[in-house]
């Protein structure tokens, strides 16, 4: 009886989350799709990208922690029935999405030559290097993105991300397939093409979206009367003390993974291939705990706006049991095609299949063995996360998150990566340990939180 009271919520939460999962799924299959069809070329080249994306992916971090702020605010806005607090979040934070955007960027590259300096391979870096310059140009339309895709999210108008996301990998696919591989009459580029594909549907993606949601009738009033003179700073620091907070969290855990590909990469270019081709698999499944981490934003941050705290808790609950399912079906079938899965990424034609990428295989393959362990700490993580995003709780989750990834997670993977014969396995088994503190210690701040707001 008592578990009935959260799986009956399971609907409402799938209703919410699955746009969101298909829209995350579609942002995913964008650097899934690089580094599927950049393998074919070679494993140097798989690595190349991994290596670039690496870079870009930590800066892309900061802008979606940042814009995540935007969600639970409009949803408190828009539960109490305030119009003008929406217009005002999704004003000033589609205005520090963009600011934050071009930050980013030039953050990027500045910091390009640090990859010279971290011992990975010299044909590696190489190749990586004019990569990063047109990815690293994406990451404006990819924040600003997000600041529009937040705002409709915590309108739970969570469709429009989707649609784009499917549009944006339509048009991926094609500019790769065209200009990777030099086909018809256009320029045979490889990982460069790659790049390219994925800045042209990031620019394109934004685009769509705004056309979508400025067309929405419901939307429609929030795109109107935006001036300099209604920015306020009391504004900009309410989105600010929470999008910081928020961008730090999901810094460390990226980070920390971004880590991981280096370790791996100073074990040499197969070890490095191997983690990239595990972690995309594993990115991809995460994206289905990345939605329902949104829908517990958006329920959790409606139910704050109507004070209803008890309800919270059952909401809220009934996310991280749905979520633990979820990710306990990806984890069977990670063990049941550890072997296959890998294949997908390679050049596996027998007449050209060459030695590093027997080797790749094999380490990828037992990597997605730990993959399939640690995802469950990984999904649970991240809705409590979004559980406490919603109810504005960003500080201590912060520190919860760099004690877990950096004072447990980093050294396990330091030691067991570099001096132990486990090497790219002991990387993972570090992301793991990291993981799984963080899912105990952040629903353990979440128990403590909605026990003290429901007896207020």
């Amino acid at each position: 009886m008592v578990l009935s009271v959260y799986t009956k919520e399971f609907r409402q939460n799938l209703t919410l989350a699955w746009p969101v999962i298909l829209g995350m799924v579609g942002h995913t299959l964008i650097g899934l799709v690089d580094h599927i069809m950049v393998g074919r070329i070679g494993a140097t080249e798989l690595a190349a990208v991994s290596l670039g994306n690496s870079m870009v992916f930590i800066a892309m971090s900061v802008g979606i922690g940042f814009s995540t702020a935007i969600t639970p605010m409009v949803a408190q806005g828009d539960s109490s029935k305030d119009d003008g607090m929406v217009r005002s979040v999704f004003h000033h934070g589609l205005l520090l999405c963009t600011i934050l955007g071009i930050a980013l960027f030039g953050v990027v590259m500045l910091a390009k030559p640090i990859m010279y300096h971290m011992g990975q391979p010299e044909e590696v870096v190489k190749l990586a290097g004019p990569y990063v310059n047109l990815v690293a140009f994406s990451l404006i339309p990819v924040v600003v993105f997000q600041g529009y895709k937040q705002f409709a999210d915590g309108m739970s108008l969570t469709k429009y991300d989707m649609y784009a996301a499917v549009m944006s990998n339509i048009v991926h696919v094609i500019i790769n397939y065209l200009l990777i591989y030099g086909v018809w009459i256009f320029p045979k580029m490889g990982i460069v093409g790659a790049a390219l594909g994925t800045v042209i549907s990031r620019v394109l993606m934004v685009a769509y979206m705004h056309y979508l949601l400025s067309h929405n009738e419901k939307l429609r009033q929030y795109f109107h009367g935006f001036s300099w003179a209604s920015i306020k700073k009391a504004m900009l620091k309410k989105i600010v003390a929470m999008g910081i907070p928020s961008s730090m969290q999901m810094l460390f855990e990226v980070a920390l993974f971004t880590t991981a590909i280096w370790l791996s990469g100073s074990l040499g270019k197969e070890s490095q291939a191997a983690n990239q081709i595990a972690l995309s698999l594993a990115s991809l499944t995460f994206m289905f705990a990345m939605g329902l981490s949104v829908a517990a934003m958006v329920r959790v941050g409606n139910q704050k706006g109507l004070q209803d705290y008890n309800k919270l808790r059952i909401v809220a609950r009934s996310i991280f049991l749905l979520v633990v399912l979820v990710e306990i079906v990806f984890a069977i079938l990670f063990v049941a095609l550890h072997q296959v899965l890998p294949h997908l990424f390679l050049n596996n034609d027998p007449a050209t299949i060459l030695a590093d990428n027997q080797q790749v295989i094999a380490i990828a393959s037992s990597l997605l063995l730990v993959a399939a362990v640690f995802q469950i700490s990984d999904g649970v993580q991240v809705v409590v996360l979004g559980a406490l995003r919603g109810i504005q709780d960003v500080k201590i989750p912060t520190v919860i998150t760099f004690v877990s990834y950096w004072l447990i997670g980093f050294p396990i993977s330091f030691y067991l990566g570099l001096y132990t014969d486990l090497k790219a396995i002991g990387i993972w088994i570090g992301l793991l340990a990291g993981l799984s503190a963080a899912a105990l210690f952040l629903y353990l701040r979440f128990n403590y939180m909605t026990n003290r707001l429901a007896k207020s």
